[in-house]
């Protein structure tokens, strides 16, 4: 049985403004997201600002999500590293806190070959139990999980079960596919790539785009299952120019902003992220309000 199915939020990791995590915020942004419809929390990813956390902090962030969660919804925790060795400890800490999933990115800066990577991910997947999605982005790490490496990766080891695919290349999305049978729990890492990505067989989204819209980005995903593609279509190019608004810097920088525009008071960012440029938070601000959110 698949971790979940839908619409997954990337959290972000409210922070005060001394930069300590705010957890009363956290529980508080975790409680809306459900109400709002989200399928599944992933904690401590590249949104959630888990770059620039220590171990500690990471393993108490993930904690506090299963804590707040209460059950309602999967949790699935991000407990990627380039050392594999961290990886293992991340992911251990991650299950004894209770998480019902792991997102594993491939190591960054090694440049790891297909042969590495494979015994980078067989070896944390055998140090614990629970379900692993890998997450593939290679524009950040500079490393590409091949298709032939993520069929042999899911067929040969047992808990090694999804991809988070944000390539943004659909001809490697469609082969990964294929060669795994259309069974690989594929969830797309690309707000703007959620019905095609469903088109070819994934189950969801990891969504940036889910911390300020959960409602819509569940619906894109619920309409296609239901076999209302026009929906689904309809949600999805509405969804486009905030998306574009989202990513017009690096992620989280203008997700946060906007959950700030919108009065979540969501803090500041870790270094070294840092504020948004004033013309790109102006063409945030419009897109929320052409959405509806402001």
């Amino acid at each position: 049985m698949a971790v979940f199915k839908g619409a997954g939020v990337a959290i972000v990791t409210p922070m005060k403004e001394n930069l300590e995590v705010n957890y009363e915020k956290l529980e508080e942004i975790i409680d809306s997201q459900i109400a709002g419809g989200t399928d599944a929390v992933i904690i401590a990813g590249t949104t959630g600002e888990a770059s620039t956390m220590t171990e500690a902090e990471q393993v108490e962030v993930i904690r506090a999500c299963v804590e707040f969660t209460k059950h309602r919804v999967p949790v699935i925790a991000g407990s990627g590293s380039n050392c594999t060795r961290t990886a293992i400890e991340l992911s251990q800490e991650a299950e004894k806190a209770g998480a019902d999933g792991l997102l594993i990115v491939t190591p960054y800066y090694n440049k790891a070959t297909q042969p590495g990577l494979i015994a980078h991910y067989t070896q944390i997947a055998q140090s614990v139990k629970l379900p692993i999605i890998m997450y593939n982005v290679p524009s950040r790490t500079g490393c590409n999980l091949q298709p032939e490496t993520v069929a042999h990766l899911y067929k040969n080891v047992e808990n090694i079960t999804g991809l988070k695919e944000a390539t943004g290349n659909m001809a490697q999305a469609s082969k990964t596919m294929d060669l795994t049978d259309g069974k690989l729990e594929m969830y797309s890492g690309e707000d703007g790539l959620v019905l095609p990505l469903l088109a070819i067989g994934a189950l969801g989204v990891i969504s940036v785009w889910s911390n300020v819209a959960p409602n819509d980005v569940h619906n894109l995903c619920q309409s296609f299952f239901d076999g209302d593609i026009e929906t689904a279509r309809k949600i999805q190019r509405k969804g486009l120019p905030l998306i574009d608004a989202l990513f017009s810097e690096v992620n989280p920088i203008p997700v946060k902003k906007a959950m700030n525009f919108m009065g979540m008071e969501v803090g500041p960012l870790r270094a070294p992220l840092c504020e948004m440029g004033e013309a790109n938070a102006k063409k945030l601000e419009a897109a929320l309000k052409a959405y509806g959110l402001l």
